[in-house]
């Protein structure tokens, strides 16, 4: 400060500071209008002198009014004193950032591309503080300058920001919120931060200095800097990237162990082969018969050393209607055509006409034999695949009459007179998001728009409970594989664990910065992992609630999530048009998968785990050899989780099948491999 401006120890008004000057120009302004108890009030709190306010003129108080109301660019334009060289000054940060700019683009190449993801953060804070103090058109015309120079995928985020312009405009804003209370993350060698900081230290560049250590998270490593495409493959997300720490603890991804179906009370019929009599003293002994193994028994299922405890959470037992349906699932998979490069599936597109702007979603059931689909007036309807008709069950007084101990009650216990090849369900209140069969299938889920979940039976075809808890949209909801349990995920950005005999949430999964539009079940029920609009992917523990994965690299809101069948790998589809696949293990990004020219909402793995099928908004369906990128991920054995390798382009593609013009909704393997999809046409 300069001592000539100090006069009796007190600043003087031209030289005080931001606070000090507000304060002399709201007592200027209470003593306009005659507030004489409110004005010594006021001096005498904040030590200020009547003599002070003699030198301050009607332009200090309208620049303290017009910045209150968040707007005094026109108060600039026509004149009001800015202390050059000073934060109140919005050239001083257009310089501070400059220097920073050219220190970016001079760097060695080597180091360039890290030092490069510091700019969209930096920028950002210098908006929110120019907005902050009242300079709207200084701070727009800050970013339509230096924002072009930044990467592509931060150009929507860009948009939105200049969205901001008041500052009311901050508060209980998303995008401020991730921005200010979420460190933005950026992963970089040793070398280059240490490059970073002496520039700052260098230079003297408080302001970044200052902006650095409230709102940014350096997660640093020893070893070469990262190229320009290894620094894109898992940046984009509103925290930035993953801390390698946040993904350190150990996920169980194996599968449990399947159910010993010899155990079962009613086993499939033996096959007999004859047994050879060697007795020399009775030649003429009729032979002997034994049973043989049935090959489907004879394979005993191996434990996997990465699946969890069977009681790691509790799972539903299996009745014996279940275990039948589980062997006879095993039998309809022992006729299972094997896929590969050279055998591709068959496809049967289940086109919806004349619904384009109506229908909102469609579910196949797992043994394929029903499928659901919701519309925009709020109902469910469900068809029948097969020839089999969708019966009702009996009326209370007819199920009297029913032997309970025969082997087919839940068969005698539907009314053939009431079969008919499709049903509807009314209820809920608003669009219908997201259907989701039980793997029993006696009930049905569904999600609304009205914030609510309704579960449905599918023999009385009525609703039996309504679960009530999220506080907007519901978007996605998902049945464990082994029942009971299910997800759901909501405008509220948050999801949830449900069971089927509570109506409370079980689990609430906190975290995501944005809503959160898409939930899936692991194969094993122990993880669930989330997608959001703040492109991140989460994978929680179902069994204490801990987040476990956090993973980065879309560039758009999250659509849909895949577990590959060996639990090992994730995919993950976006409005980015990308496909992602992440290794649980160690949370890293495998490859992307580049093909599609629109939106991804559905994707599927086959029942061997050999193809992935994506479906898109461009009316393309692509199918994928997860077997090889499996092998070659292997093979490569990177562990390295700040330097992946990643291949991208169509070297893993096998076939791409176009429509007519039917986006896709829903993707279906069925127990034989055939590929089942689900699309309405686009008139």
């Amino acid at each position: 400060m300069n001592n000539n401006a100090i006069v009796n120890g007190t600043d003087s008004p031209g030289s005080a500071s931001g606070d000090k000057r507000d304060l002399l120009a709201l007592l200027k302004l209470i003593k306009k209008y005659n507030l004489k108890q409110t004005e010594e009030l006021l001096c005498q709190e904040a030590n200020i002198r009547s003599e002070e306010l003699e030198d301050l003129d009607d332009k200090e108080i309208s620049s303290l009014l017009t910045s209150a109301l968040g707007d005094n660019q026109e108060n600039n334009a026509s004149g009001t004193t800015i202390h050059a060289g000073s934060e109140n000054d919005p050239e001083f940060y257009d310089t501070v950032y400059g220097e920073l700019r050219n220190f970016v683009d001079e760097s060695l190449d080597i180091y360039k591309h890290e030092l490069f993801m510091v700019l969209y953060p930096i920028l950002v804070q210098i908006y929110f503080k120019l907005v902050s103090t009242g300079y709207a058109k200084p701070a727009r015309d800050f970013v339509e300058k230096y924002g072009p120079d930044l990467d592509y995928y931060y150009r929507e985020d860009l948009q939105n920001l200049l969205l901001i312009t008041k500052r009311s405009d901050l508060e209980n804003n998303d995008f401020v919120t991730a921005m200010e209370t979420d460190k933005f993350i950026i992963r970089m060698s040793r070398d280059a931060h240490s490059l970073f900081k002496r520039h700052i230290q260098d230079r003297k560049q408080e302001l970044i200095a200052d902006i650095v250590a409230k709102y940014l998270h350096f997660d640093t490593y020893e070893g070469t800097a990262r190229s320009k495409a290894q620094c894109d493959a898992t940046a984009g997300s509103l925290i930035g990237e993953a801390r390698r720490q946040d993904n350190k603890i150990r996920v169980y991804y194996g599968l449990l162990k399947e159910v010993d179906f010899q155990s079962l009370t009613t086993p499939a019929p033996s096959v007999v082969e004859e047994e050879d009599d060697n007795d020399p003293d009775a030649p003429d002994k009729p032979k002997k018969k034994k049973p043989k193994k049935d090959p489907l028994f004879s394979k005993k299922s191996k434990s996997d050393p990465n699946a969890p405890a069977m009681d790691r959470i509790p799972l539903p037992e299996l009745k014996d209607a279940d275990k039948l349906e589980k062997l006879k699932a095993l039998r309809e998979a022992s006729k299972r055509v094997p896929l590969n490069k050279d055998s591709l599936p068959s496809v049967c597109l289940y086109t919806i006409l004349n619904s384009y702007h109506s229908v909102t979603c469609a579910e196949i059931s797992e043994d394929s034999y029903m499928m659901a689909v919701g519309f925009t007036d709020s109902s469910i309807k469900v068809w029948s695949l097969t020839p089999a008709k969708l019966r009702e069950m009996k009326t209370a007084e007819h199920l009297k009459d029913i032997d309970k101990d025969a082997e087919d009650v839940l068969v005698r216990m539907m009314d053939d007179r009431t079969g008919e090849a499709a049903r509807t369900f009314y209820g809920h209140s608003g669009p219908v998001y997201r259907c989701a069969f039980a793997p029993e299938k006696n009930m049905l889920l569904s999600c609304s728009e009205d914030t609510t979940i309704r579960l449905w039976s599918l023999h009385t075809w009525t609703c039996i409970v309504v679960f009530k808890g999220h506080l907007f949209p519901v978007w996605d909801v998902r049945f464990s594989p082994h029942g009971y349990y299910f997800a759901s995920c909501s405008y509220d950005k948050t999801a949830r664990l449900w069971a089927t005999d509570s109506n409370q949430p079980l689990r609430i999964f906190t975290g995501h910065l944005s809503d959160v539009d898409c939930v899936q079940f692991h194969p094993n029920s122990n993880y669930i992992a989330s997608g959001s609009s703040d492109r991140t992917i989460r994978l929680w523990d179902v069994l204490n609630g801990q987040l476990v994965r956090l993973m980065t690299g879309h560039k758009g809101s999250i659509y849909a999530l895949a577990f590959s069948t060996c639990g090992r790998y994730l995919a993950s589809g976006s409005s980015d048009h990308n496909v992602l696949i992440y290794d649980l293990s160690h949370g890293q990004l495998v490859t992307s998968l580049v093909r599609h020219t629109g939106s991804i909402h559905t994707m599927c793995f086959s029942r061997d785990g050999t193809i992935l099928a994506i479906g898109g908004l461009d009316c393309y369906l692509t199918l994928w050899d997860f077997s090889k990128l499996a092998e070659d991920y292997i093979a490569q054995n990177s562990n390295a989780s700040h330097n992946p390798e990643i291949n991208e382009g169509d070297t893993y593609l096998l076939r791409a099948f176009p429509t007519k013009c039917t986006p896709f909704l829903t993707l279906h393997f069925t127990r034989r491999n055939l590929l089942l999809a689900v699309g309405t046409f686009k008139a």
